[in-house]
């Protein structure tokens, strides 16, 4: 039995360009340096989406961003309180890959940021069927690290993770 794409014809929006700020430091705190470090090294919702923007769909050769699943103003970065919170929007209502997303965006950030910024990762309001128990599911620890467990899943957010390397310049 051969499935179909559950959007077969999605939207693709330009990519932005990268921002540049002139007072970038030599050095960032963070493991993975971002290019738009501030000089008093704040985090902020810029030097995250900065991290995630070349995430691969998990259907389609295309980033996050250019489906515009998330953009930068759906992140907000709450650095005293170390909360990042991302919100994204599934290119279709039924989306299946809703929770891949969500575990790519989770390891990506999970792999750039300290271990002591709490993330919540969740779906734009009313642009899921199911947006309650993939919320659920993307914020419980235990079903994160169970679901990273399955041989297969993990293949599918790594390939989703290393082409975005592919993707960045």
């Amino acid at each position: 039995m051969t499935l179909g794409l559950i959007n077969a014809n999605p939207v693709v929006h330009e990519r932005r360009e990268r921002l540049s700020r002139a007072d970038d430091p030599p050095h960032h705190p963070y493991p993975h340096p971002h290019p738009h470090s501030h000089p008093d090294d704040v985090l902020d919702a810029l030097d995250v989406f900065d991290s995630v923007r070349d995430i691969r769909d998990p259907e389609h050769p295309y980033s996050l961003e250019q489906l515009s699943v998330l953009s930068e103003e759906s992140i907000t970065v709450d650095e005293k309180l170390g909360r990042i919170q991302i919100t994204f929007t599934p290119t279709v209502q039924h989306c299946s890959m809703a929770t891949v997303i969500g575990l790519c965006l989770r390891v990506k950030l999970m792999q750039c940021f300290p271990p002591h910024f709490k993330v919540d990762i969740k779906v734009s309001p009313g642009s899921l069927a199911n947006e309650e128990a993939v919320n659920k599911q993307l914020n419980d620890k235990e079903r994160v690290a169970a679901a990273l467990e399955n041989p297969n899943l993990r293949q599918l957010v790594d390939e989703c993770l290393y082409s975005s390397e592919l993707y960045s310049y």
